[in-house]
């Protein structure tokens, strides 16, 4: 498992005209513990987190390199917004090579009318929108056949 999480430095000049639009990414400034990762979702000092300024998860990071060096070449996609940053995140995947799946129940939006529009046109052009049920069939099977 890949984290990713957002960090800006001071006055947050680092996310450019995102951040100036995007207030509520003044959450992640030094200082707020408000763009913290939850507790129940903590990454383990053993796992990979990519920090990031943008939308996608693979703008300005090491992601890419990461993936292909761990010989991965299927991600299952999660976080918020689905009109912004999960679409974001699919479509630079998508275009690196990358086979996106992205889960329905991991998402969500402002609303619900975008988050339903972006996954019906995800799925329809860009990557596979699958449940959480089959999500986690997919890790296990891949666990399975890793050993």
């Amino acid at each position: 498992m890949i984290f990713t999480g957002v960090r800006y430095g001071a006055n947050g000049r680092d996310g450019g005209l995102f951040f100036r639009k995007v207030t509520a990414l003044q959450s992640f400034l030094p200082g707020s513990s408000l763009g913290d990762f939850p507790p129940s979702l903590q990454p383990r000092e053993d796992k990979v987190v990519v920090i990031k300024q943008y939308a996608s998860a693979f703008f300005g990071s090491s992601l890419v390199a990461t993936l292909t060096a761990r010989g991965i070449d299927t991600l299952l996609i999660a976080g918020f917004s689905t009109s912004g940053c999960v679409r974001a995140t699919m479509f630079d995947a998508l275009q690196s090579g990358f086979v996106p799946y992205v889960v329905r129940e991991a998402c969500d939006d402002r609303d619900a009318r975008p988050h339903e529009a972006n996954l019906f046109d995800l799925q329809a052009k860009y990557a596979q929108v699958v449940g959480e049920i089959e999500a986690v069939a997919l890790l296990r099977a891949v666990r399975i056949m890793v050993g």
